[in-house]
């Protein structure tokens, strides 16, 4: 069987690990790929190239940038003209209109890092963590018109680690996924597995984060910041306030595990030593080992109090917080 012809559709650093797959694998010739338009970062900010179009590139392949897939009829026209067996889509960041859906011969097939129909949509990896969950995985699905609706063709599980955090575990789903989606690529093309439609009763949602969602509520237990702290790193990644007097600095944490343990109020910094920063919850404690003051470097916690002493008794703000879903 001669390799099956492909279009490829992915922005993110995810997305990149799954191209490169596809570039190696001798079931599939990409035959284009699509990304979004280069963001401005830095200070300068000068527009950086997306993971994927930096990676297209090295191997010398097609790449359109299109502001909005859906509205730009010259380009679906291009695609309509490459006749493409398959599209393949990871981390793109915009559905895929039906004028799109409808060119590839066997479907348009999605990356998504979730066992579906748990966690549809933009962020699954960090949302599974700041559920407590225990197990995640990634699932190849193909395409509909939905967010994440698709039936499913193929799923592989894996263990959230007790201190893992969303970077940790996004680096190995995209390297789960990218396996897995090569694996089943000539699966699905050679009739072998067929797609099962999700049971939507038991759909959950992981909507977009926001560096607003990044803000800690120390009314919360212990458990439940030590999942927001580790879930939301490294973006948005968690923060909040030290109060020192009539003034307060915001402080980044990174690294924080929960303690049973009772006294003081939320935000009551309760111990402060070498071995962590210990500040009461709505229940139980939480014992930060990583943390970061804005415009520093992350620091362990006895390299962080020899520059910016504290003591017992002084408090992190409570912040205003949008609820979880």
């Amino acid at each position: 069987m001669p390799p099956a012809r492909c279009l490829f559709l992915g922005t993110a650093e995810l997305a990149r690990t799954s191209l490169r797959a596809l570039i190696e694998s001798p079931d599939v010739e990409v035959a284009g790929v699509i990304s979004q338009p280069d963001r401005p970062r830095g200070r300068k900010l000068r527009p950086v190239p997306t993971a994927v179009r930096a990676e297209a590139l090295e191997h010398g392949l097609q790449v359109w940038q299109p502001d909005s897939l859906g509205r730009d009829e010259a380009l679906i026209g291009r695609l309509r003209e490459l006749a493409p067996d398959l599209i393949v889509t990871a981390a793109y960041g915009q559905l895929l209109p039906p004028s799109v859906l409808s060119i590839p011969v066997r479907g348009a097939l999605n990356v998504h890092t979730s066992l579906l129909p748990l966690h549809r949509g933009a962020a699954p990896i960090a949302w599974a963590i700041l559920k407590g969950e225990s197990r995640t995985g990634v699932t190849i699905m193909l395409m509909d018109e939905g967010l994440d609706t698709g039936p499913v063709l193929a799923q592989v599980h894996t263990p959230i680690g007790a201190e893992e955090t969303g970077g940790e575990l996004h680096d190995r789903l995209a390297i789960l996924g990218a396996d897995l989606l090569v694996r089943t690529i000539p699966r699905h093309l050679s009739g072998e597995i067929g797609p099962r439609a999700q049971d939507s009763s038991k759909a959950t949602h992981a909507p977009r984060l926001s560096r607003r969602d990044g803000a800690m509520r120390w009314n919360r237990s212990a458990v439940d910041l030590a999942n927001h702290v580790r879930g939301l790193a490294p973006w948005p990644g968690s923060w909040t306030r030290l109060e020192r007097g009539e003034r307060s600095e915001r402080i980044l944490l990174w690294r924080a595990r929960a303690e049973e343990g009772s006294g003081g109020s939320p935000g009551e910094l309760l111990e402060a030593s070498a071995q962590g920063l210990v500040v009461a919850c709505g229940q139980g404690r939480l014992r930060i080992g990583e943390l970061q003051r804005a415009g520093s470097r992350r620091m362990e916690a006895a390299a962080f109090l020899s520059g910016c002493p504290l003591r017992p008794g002084m408090r992190f703000a409570e912040e205003e917080h949008r609820e979880q879903r």
